[in-house]
């Protein structure tokens, strides 16, 4: 039996996600995918900028994540922006489901990533940023690169 493959590849990051949103609790959930996504996802390929998770039924969906079609796939091949379920704990999708229930948050995907071979997804329940908020932000991180810059580091 050959050995299991134990790397995490990223495949794509919601970087934006972190500058929009107050992160309150993170998830790493599977992901259901038919094979024409999963192989679209090996080149690297999704876009997750839009994309938001809802409860339904009891079952996490993660919805408007853009993983276009396999280059090489054919009639067969997958919609990019179809709803996809998520794989959690039931404790989980009912702590996701309260969250975002509250006025203000919501849940968004922070990261599409293989690990030992399963495609996973990083959410996080968030509360979006007011404007002095995002300001506060952009000014720590000025801040750390200038600090970075005068110390030698990075």
């Amino acid at each position: 039996m050959a050995p299991r493959d134990t790397s995490v590849k990223s495949v794509a990051q919601n970087r934006r996600a972190r500058f929009e949103y107050l992160l309150l609790d993170t998830w790493e959930a599977g992901l259901m995918l038919t094979g024409t996504e999963v192989k679209s996802l090996r080149e690297g390929k999704c876009s997750l900028g839009e994309g938001y998770v809802i409860v339904r039924d009891g079952e996490a969906w993660l919805l408007a994540v853009h993983i276009p079609e396999y280059t090489h796939g054919n009639r067969n091949n997958h919609e990019p922006k179809r709803a996809r379920k998520l794989l959690l704990h039931p404790g989980e999708i009912e702590k996701i489901r309260q969250g975002v229930e509250r006025s203000g948050q919501t849940c968004v995907p922070l990261e599409i990533y293989f690990s030992n071979g399963y495609a996973k997804v990083k959410i996080a329940l968030a509360k979006g940023k007011t404007d002095v908020d995002k300001r506060h932000s952009e000014r720590d991180r000025e801040d750390r690169r200038e600090i970075r810059k005068y110390t030698g580091r990075g």
